[in-house]
């Protein structure tokens, strides 16, 4: 699942659990998977600041060697 498919999932997910007419089982299952999709997306913006931390660097570097050109 992509990263906005998984936000798009949870923010459901969120809306589903303040419903106070759901069923205890329901409301677990859905926290559950809830929490899954909290974890993957954490591992998918650590990954996006890498690769942006990355790109700056790059970018950095390339700017300090045209400066000394």
């Amino acid at each position: 699942m992509k990263f906005d498919e998984a936000m798009a999932r949870l923010e459901v997910i969120v809306k589903e659990l303040d419903n106070q007419d759901l069923p205890l089982e329901k409301s677990i299952e859905l926290f559950e998977e809830g929490l899954k999709l909290s974890t993957q997306t954490q591992s998918y913006l650590k990954s996006y600041e890498k690769r942006i931390n990355k790109i700056v660097e790059e970018f950095q570097k390339e700017e300090t060697n045209e400066e000394i050109n």
